[in-house]
């Protein structure tokens, strides 16, 4: 076994057991594959009704038999202390346990029993080896955050090791970081990109600025990913051009799994081997293939917490080409973060406010939404909804966060709200930026 898979195995995660399972359902024919679908969904429901004291009692008027029966689920009925969420027989000691990035303003905790998280490795690396990329050898450039605090911050960089990544800060999008990211790539024999698309798109402009084609310096490049973010045709044409590679999109969430992965054919494959995909009306009805609605999903594998019907908060549809075996993602809306623009001149990618969510939320889940408005070029101002207002010490934190993630002599403005405007489809902007960002 190799090191990555090795690592996982160690921790807990039986990645075989995960990977022999996947194969297993790639085996079922066309044929047979709704029949799968539905078996695996109504089992998970079963399972839930039957052993999750918080499920038992958010669908108690459901009927089992009646799909459409099933209640909807949203962000805001998870943010509640993880322990009122966990299946008969799990404890956080026995789960796999992490937090969503806010993206949509509605941060929480959430768990996944151990074989569901290495079912998430199984797809994550069969998607990738459609572009011929083994986590266990392909030297990976990640532009991904990195938590600052010294616990987590030498794990993320064990990963690192691990995984064979090199990692960019996306904290600091200047030219001189973004040179010295070119200079890594002349360095080491790279095989693909991977990460936010904001902060990798600015460094296709600099490419671009300075007039430089990526793979002419890094032979060893042949694809980039991105995710976390929309992805725009232009962009893709952007980085395209200045990578002189590939670009695949992919789209997910942690608290479920790899959701669509776009194939060598160019088309985004939704994931039906763990995942059951619905798209639905503002009345909770299915829509048909083709027209544009909420996303919700059903993770068909997690016994530690249900995510049964699960409103993800995008909205989108499925082609009317896809079948059950291959649905496939025609339109995503959302996911757009704007870029950070500060004093000194320095850019960020608006994903960095991921990292400020850990200076708001808690265990209590006190904080129940928040969005960042940039204001000025010196001036942001968080509105937030909770119970109370923040305390000295939460802003004081808030703060200090900030000194360390963005620069220090902001002006942060905090402002409490019974409720955040949202756009018309019902999403959060995490952070928008009201000045004109540099070109």
């Amino acid at each position: 076994m190799n090191l990555f898979d090795l690592s996982l195995q160690l921790n807990g995660f039986p990645i075989r057991k995960a990977q022999q399972i996947l194969r297993d359902i790639q085996k079922i024919n066309e044929a047979e594959y709704a029949n799968y679908i539905n078996t695996k969904r109504q089992t998970i429901l079963k399972y839930h009704l039957a052993h999750n004291t918080f499920y038992k009692q958010f669908a108690k008027n459901s009927d089992p038999i009646n799909w459409n029966s099933i209640p909807v689920m949203t962000k805001s009925d998870l943010q509640q202390p993880l322990e009122n969420l966990l299946s008969d027989g799990f404890s956080k000691k026995t789960v796999y346990i992490d937090k969503t990035s806010g993206a949509s303003g509605t941060p929480f905790f959430f768990a996944k029993d151990k074989l569901c998280h290495a079912l998430t490795w199984a797809i994550i690396k069969d998607r990738f080896g459609w572009f011929n990329l083994d986590f266990n050898s392909s030297k990976q450039a990640r532009f991904y955050g990195i938590p600052l605090d010294k616990k987590n911050y030498y794990k993320e960089r064990l990963k690192d090791l691990v995984s064979k990544r090199i990692r960019f800060n996306v904290f600091d999008l200047s030219d001189t970081a973004l040179t010295n990211t070119m200079e890594s790539f002349k360095i080491h024999p790279i095989n693909y990109i991977n990460g936010y698309t904001s902060a990798i798109v600015q460094f296709a402009k600099f490419l671009k600025r300075k007039q430089i084609v990526l793979k002419t310096i890094c032979p060893s490049l042949s694809v980039c990913v991105v995710t976390s973010e929309m992805l725009f045709e232009n962009d893709k044409q952007l980085m395209e051009t200045q990578f002189g590679v590939p670009v695949v999109n992919e789209y997910g969430a942690s608290e479920l799994d790899l959701i669509a992965f776009e194939n060598p054919d160019g088309t985004w494959q939704a994931n039906s081997e763990t995942l059951f995909i619905e798209i639905l009306d503002a009345q909770n009805n299915v829509l048909p293939l083709g027209e544009t609605g909420r996303i919700v999903i059903t993770s068909l594998y997690n016994k530690a917490q249900p995510f049964i019907r699960y409103d993800i908060g995008d909205t989108g549809s499925l082609s009317t080409r896809s079948t059950p075996i291959k649905p496939i993602l025609e339109k995503l809306t959302g996911r757009t973060n704007d870029m950070i623009t500060l004093p000194s001149g320095k850019q960020a990618a608006g994903l960095t406010f991921y990292y400020v969510t850990k200076s708001i939320i808690e265990d209590d889940n006190n904080v129940k939404e928040f969005v960042i408005e940039q204001l000025k070029t010196n001036t942001f101002k968080i509105n937030y909804v909770s119970s109370e207002d923040l305390s000295a010490n939460k802003v004081k934190a808030v703060e200090k966060t900030i000194d360390t993630y963005l620069e220090k002599g902001l002006i942060l403005v905090f402002e409490r709200q019974k409720q955040l405007q949202r756009s018309k489809s019902g999403k959060l902007k995490q952070f928008s930026s009201l000045i004109q960002p540099a070109s």
